[in-house]
C-alpha cells in the first residue's frame, strides 16, 4: 500500500487517515517511513506557526479534507495541514528523535500563536478549529479538555437548527466530534443525527469522499 506521496502533505496525510479510519493495521516499517517523511516537512518554508510545510502541489492546487471538503486559501492549507500533521505523529507513536523532535517544535511554534489569537473556542474559522479540535482530541498541544469545551459551546451557538452549522463544514466537524470525548460532543452529534439519516437514505456512491461520509454518518448514529 502507498502511503507517502512525495509531492503532497495533504495525500500522505490522507492515506494514513485512511488506513486509522477503517482500521487498517500499519506495519513498524511503514509507520517509520512516513512520519520520517512527515517531521522531514517541520518548519520548511510555507509552514503555519513552525509546523509542517505543505508542498507546492498542495499550495497550487489546494486540499480537501478527508471528508471531501475543499480550502483553496494558502493560509488555511499550511495551518490545516499542519495540525493533522501533528494529529497523524501522534497517532503514529515512532519512537524517533528526528520525529519526536519535529513534533515538539511543532508543538511549541503552535502553543505560541494560539496564547496569542485563540477565542471563544475557535481559531480563525469553523474550518481551521475542527482541525485544531482533532490535534487537541488526541492529546496534541495543552489543556486539551478546557478548549475542546469551549470549542463545542461555540459550535452549539452556530446551530442552523436544520442538524447543521453555521460557517463549520458539516461532515468535517462530524469527523472531529465522533473523536472528541466529552458529552458535549455527543450532545452535537445527536444535534446533527437528522441530517445523518437523511444522508443514508440517500443511493451510496462510488467515490472514496462519498463513502467515507456515508460510514463517518453510521458511527455517529451508532454513538449518539
Amino acid at each position: 500500500m502507498k502511503i507517502v506521496y512525495p509531492r503532497s502533505l495533504a495525500a500522505t496525510l490522507d492515506a494514513v487517515n485512511d488506513a486509522f479510519f477503517y482500521g487498517r493495521r500499519l506495519s513498524k516499517t511503514d509507520r517509520l517511513q512516513v512520519a520520517k517523511w512527515i517531521a522531514g516537512r517541520w518548519g520548511k518554508p510555507g509552514s503555519y506557526a513552525g509546523m509542517f510545510a505543505p508542498t507546492k502541489k498542495d499550495f497550487a492546487e489546494g486540499i480537501r479534507f478527508f471528508t471531501g471538503e475543499s480550502i483553496k486559501t494558502r493560509a488555511g492549507t499550511a495551518h490545516i495541514l499542519g495540525e493533522e500533521a501533528c494529529r497523524t505523529l501522534i497517532l503514529l507513536n515512532v519512537t524517533n528523535k528526528d520525529v519526536t523532535d519535529a513534533l515538539a517544535g511543532a508543538t511549541a511554534g503552535m502553543l505560541t500563536r494560539l496564547a496569542k489569537e485563540v477565542r471563544s473556542g475557535m481559531y480563525c474559522c469553523g474550518k481551521c478549529s475542527c482541525s485544531l479540535w482533532r490535534h487537541l482530541a488526541v492529546g496534541g498541544l495543552d489543556n486539551a479538555e478546557r478548549r475542546l469545551a469551549a470549542g463545542m459551546k461555540a459550535l452549539k451557538l452556530r446551530r442552523d437548527g436544520n442538524g447543521r452549522w453555521k460557517v463549520f463544514p458539516f461532515f468535517y466537524t462530524l469527523l472531529a466530534l465522533s473523536e472528541i470525548d466529552l458529552p458535549s460532543a455527543v450532545a452535537e452529534m445527536r444535534y446533527a443525527a437528522p441530517s445523518c439519516e437523511r444522508i443514508l437514505q440517500r443511493s451510496p456512491k462510488d467515490d472514496k469522499f462519498a463513502q467515507r461520509r456515508r460510514l463517518l454518518a453510521e458511527r455517529v448514529l451508532e454513538n449518539c
